[in-house]
């Protein structure tokens, strides 16, 4: 069997991968450097499984940037091309899918797409009306950045919109390239699913929200933290998981997808979900003030990615304190091995670790690092239990 993946960020390349363990898997980037990496079994993300995987096991697995030779004779499309939340429009920009489903119709009009990037509610059905094709699916992806290919290969639960043979036959290739068994798979009509995901991230992000609202109220009355929320989370309907305060949640997913959440409910009356996204605001709020309040010079800014593990910036917490803070007259100077440039948003990066904690005051880290023991007096940071979550 073939299959065409379209996309090699982090949905993408471990959905290829977990499928080129028993199928031949053609891979698909614009980018001319990632599909280098794959060819030569590199991983152009952060993925400790990714690696594991293309430097070990036999996969069938090639890239191009070729989007006819990766269609021609495939019996799958998989779609996993980014959807950037676009607030001009309140809501994703579903461009590079809509391309890539127009490419696979004129190449392969009559093979099943199957949508792994996050879009709208009503999404799926609104494509399969305008292209008469009933046969693209969307299944969303659970999957944590820097353990994707970990969470395909146990995943939580497998969702695919719709109930046809094509979606049984493709939820069949994904339990057959898991490690897990029994893995739950729920079949849906596509809107549903669609739904699915963004309810499933905004009910995550409410968690982080809430931790993190219980975090500053403890911060502003002088109480320990870390005995509240130990005492919630041993009420078992609660739980201890997910509950390490931090700046405000960030990274690709849980941002995006609540205010895509919120846009959908335009003509639906809702409070939570709202407060949900104004809360994050309000959190990155506090915690500038709180560093704003202690009068330094210069702020280190120790790394810009959202989470251990991760090489994505996008949307992390830390830069929006970042922004703040700067905007209050306060200079920053960054510490990101990851980043090539020599400035980020107009202060600059400094690669060497022990020049950075000399030319900072104070350095604030969303979270704990073995890096930063020696100056542990000029660390901020609301990472409670050294953990991501």
């Amino acid at each position: 069997m073939k299959i065409a993946v379209f996309g090699l960020g982090y949905v993408g390349l471990s959905n290829a991968v977990l499928l080129a363990q028993h199928s031949s898997v053609v891979a698909v980037d614009i980018d001319a450097g990632r599909v280098a990496d794959v060819n030569a079994r590199r991983s152009p993300i952060e993925d400790a499984d990714v690696l594991r995987y293309l430097a070990e096991r036999d996969l069938d697995l090639s890239a191009t940037t070729d989007a006819a030779t990766a269609l021609s004779g495939a019996d799958f499309v998989v779609v996993a091309t980014p959807t950037n939340y676009d607030p001009r429009t309140n809501g994703f920009d579903t461009t590079s899918v809509e391309g890539v489903i127009d490419t696979a119709r004129r190449h392969a009009p009559a093979t099943p797409i199957i949508v792994k990037s996050t879009v709208p509610v009503g999404f799926t059905l609104r494509m399969r009306q305008q292209t008469g094709f009933g046969g693209i699916v969307f299944s969303p992806e659970f999957l944590r950045e820097g353990m994707a290919l970990h969470d395909n290969l146990h995943p939580s639960r497998i969702v695919i919109g719709d109930k046809g043979d094509a979606a049984h036959r493709f939820a069949d290739l994904l339990t057959q390239g898991a490690i897990a068994e029994n893995v739950p798979v729920l079949f849906t009509e596509p809107t549903e699913a669609e739904a699915i995901k963004l309810f499933s991230n905004t009910f995550l992000a409410m968690r982080v929200a809430y931790f993190n609202e219980l975090d500053s109220y403890a911060l502003t009355h002088g109480l320990d933290s870390r005995a509240i929320i130990r005492g919630v989370g041993l009420d078992p309907r609660v739980g201890d998981y997910y509950n390490n305060p931090s700046f405000g949640y960030g990274g690709y997913c849980l941002p995006k997808d609540t205010k895509q959440l919120l846009a959908n409910y335009s003509a639906v009356p809702q409070n939570l979900i709202a407060a949900i996204v104004d809360s994050n605001r309000t959190r990155k709020d506090f915690i500038a003030d709180q560093i704003i309040a202690q009068n330094p010079r210069t702020v280190g800014v120790y790394r810009l990615v959202m989470k251990e593990g991760s090489d994505n910036f996008r949307d992390s917490a830390i830069q929006g304190i970042m922004k703040r803070i700067k905007a209050k007259g306060i200079g920053c100077v960054v510490y990101e091995p990851a980043l090539k440039d020599e400035h980020f948003f107009h202060s600059p990066v400094e690669r060497d670790l022990a020049a950075f904690k000399d030319r900072s005051d104070l350095i604030i880290a969303n979270r704990r690092h073995d890096d930063l023991t020696d100056v542990a007096y000029k660390v901020f940071t609301r990472d409670l239990l050294q953990r991501d979550t």
